[in-house]
């Protein structure tokens, strides 16, 4: 471990295409181009030998390290303290629009604030998951490294012409580059690292800069502006959303899971999977979150988006029925998975997963997510159009014949199909919200077949999902397990919230489930998953608890609960998939569903505090 940082140790910068991590001292460590789901060029997170990296900090001199946004920003702040001085990295990725390009900027300036400070930079790419070899080409005015499959890295300098050169080029290192660079109190300079560049390298004056980080600032202070929310927990709550737009694909709409690959959910162990996906899933959470802060064009494109993989059916032919779960960021569903033997993965944990093999799981959660999406934007003013509502009749169609049936479930288990509880709440969901769509709209519908799925499935969630002697619902049909997903039930409006029945399935689940407010999905171990090794508490489901705490009344439960998580966030407000039992952030970073369930927490418990 001493050999990589933690992942809580991050913040994440973006430009509405891709994104970077960067570590409090001062390393990207994971950057992929052009997209989210492009091989990487820096990817020292998963092999700190083999990945690649652009390191800024301090030489030769031990310092102390803070890290900060600038505040309604993606802007980020790294700061190094040492007796002799004080000097800063200031980190953004200029946006670039709704139009795919390969043409992608990380700038990184870097400043002396106090005293004098000499600063180590580091330039070591390493192309395609560190597949392909480069060569660096050093001109007057930068560097280029050029791979040998075509990409390219252009390193522009930040400075003015007349400027005094204060940058010494160390040594060449196998085509890397190595300087040294000393500021004195109120010197800056910086580079500019540019993918698929229009010319050669090129010195940028401060001015270009200036203009570069102004409208940096503007566009994320502006969108930000256009938030409802005033509840408690602002600057969380804002910061999420900051968050999910940076995890956001502009040309499609499409979110991506998160926007790194196999992060382990244990220490050495193989749950390691490539979250740089879309899932239909996150997309209906995306309408719920940021259409209740009151981020309109976003939820319209992820619905636009969610519309388009309703209208393709292109999972119709695989078996697991019209929608897949999962998809590129352009709506694709190439995701074959393959692992990358070269690398020994975050801290030694393969093996390194690319791509994803549970695309092609039958989940029938989805198309309850999905309708629920649609009516809760409809109630919000947006309409369903002709093609879109035909092609919701195909896929409920579909459901109407295929919602009996063993699945693979919400957590994309590896040991085999079961008929999960949850599965087939959502499936009620589906044509409970169907048949409210077609009333509210005048819209042809087949309502007598789905109002008998949607009676059927109640009755027998009642039936087979209730287990008598734990008095509580359950994982799946036939069994004693105990499951997070199913505290959405009272969400959805499948149980009221004061139903005795509901009561004692929160009570169970906190006694089995939940560890000092940390919420695990399930006990691996009473339900095996087809996979080895155990996992830390999911925060989503611990946000998840805080909203049904919240529903049922236990106010003050709740507020405690999500206090608490909110200690668990890194030092700039992001949260990973998990958390071990010493705190530490596991899985892939960040994750938007952690974040989509922390607004949607957040909603419901100030509303529910606002009440009392």
């Amino acid at each position: 471990m001493n050999d990589y940082p933690l992942i809580e140790n991050h913040g994440l910068l973006g430009d509405l295409q891709t994104s970077a991590l960067v570590t409090t001292d001062g390393a990207v460590d994971w950057l992929c181009v052009p997209r989210f789901d492009s091989p990487s060029v820096f990817g020292a997170l998963l092999d700190k030998d083999k990945g690649g990296h652009c390191t800024v900090r301090p030489m030769h001199v031990t310092y102390a390290t803070k890290q900060l946004y600038l505040p309604d920003t993606a802007v980020l702040v790294t700061r190094f303290m040492t007796e002799a001085g004080a000097g800063e990295v200031l980190d953004f990725m200029p946006v670039t629009g709704a139009t795919a390009t390969a043409s992608h900027r990380l700038v990184r300036m870097v400043r002396c604030v106090r005293g004098s400070m000499t600063f180590e930079v580091d330039i070591a790419p390493r192309f395609d998951y560190g597949r392909t070899a480069h060569r660096l080409h050093i001109t007057e005015h930068g560097a280029v490294f050029a791979a040998e499959d075509g990409m390219e890295l252009t390193v522009h300098p930040v400075r003015e012409p007349e400027d005094e050169r204060l940058a010494d080029v160390l040594v060449n290192r196998g085509d890397d580059l190595h300087l040294s660079l000393t500021l004195r109190a109120g010197q800056q300079r910086g580079l500019v690292l540019e993918s698929a560049a229009d010319g050669p390298p090129r010195q940028i004056r401060l001015a270009e800069y200036q203009r570069l980080f102004e409208e940096t600032v503007t566009f994320w202070r502006t969108w930000l502006s256009q938030s409802r929310y005033s509840g408690r927990w602002r600057e969380t709550v804002e910061r999420s959303a900051v968050t999910l737009k940076l995890m956001t694909y502009a040309p499609s709409g499409a979110v991506v899971a998160a926007p790194t690959a196999a992060l382990p959910e244990q220490l050495g162990g193989e749950r390691n999977w490539d979250y740089r996906f879309t899932w239909v899933r996150d997309a209906a959470f995306s309408v719920y979150a940021l259409l209740g802060l009151g981020f309109t064009d976003e939820a319209r494109g992820f619905i636009r988006w969610l519309g388009d993989r309703v209208s393709e059916r292109a999972g119709c032919d695989g078996g697991s029925g019209p929608l897949n779960i999962m998809y590129r960021v352009d709506g694709s569903s190439d995701l074959d998975e393959y692992t990358l033997e070269h690398w020994e993965g975050y801290a030694g944990s393969a093996p390194v997963r690319i791509g994803n093999g549970a695309a092609a799981q039958l989940q029938l959660d989805i198309y309850g997510e999905a309708l629920d999406s649609v009516y809760f934007a409809h109630q919000r003013g947006f309409q369903v159009g002709h093609h879109g509502w035909t092609s919701l009749l195909t896929d409920l169609d579909w459901l109407a014949d295929n919602w009996d049936q063993p699945e693979e479930g919400l957590w994309e288990t590896r040991g085999g199909r079961q008929d999960f509880t949850y599965g087939r709440v959502m499936s009620w969901v589906a044509f409970d919200r169907a048949l409210r769509l077609a009333e509210s709209n005048g819209r042809p519908a087949a309502a007598a077949r789905w109002s008998s799925a949607r009676d059927a499935i109640y009755e027998q969630i009642m039936s087979k999902g209730w287990n008598e002697r734990r008095q509580a619902f359950v994982q799946h049909y036939g069994s004693d397990v105990l499951d997070a997903s199913l505290l959405r039930m009272s969400t959805v409006g499948f149980v009221t919230p004061e139903d005795p029945m509901w009561e004692s399935a929160l009570d169970a689940m906190e006694e089995e489930l939940v560890s000092d407010s940390l919420v695990y999905r399930y006990n691996p171990e009473a339900s095996p998953d087809g996979l080895r090794g155990s996992e830390g508490t999911f925060s989503l489901c611990t946000f998840m608890y805080v909203d049904a705490l919240a529903r049922a009344g236990r106010t003050d439960r709740a507020r405690l609960v999500f206090e608490k998580m909110m200690g668990y966030a890194n030092h700039v407000g992001l949260y990973s998939e998990e958390i071990d039992p010493t705190g530490r952030q596991l899985g892939n970073f960040p994750q938007a569903f952690t974040h989509l369930a922390l607004i949607d927490a957040a909603l419901t418990l100030n509303e529910a505090l606002d009440r009392r």
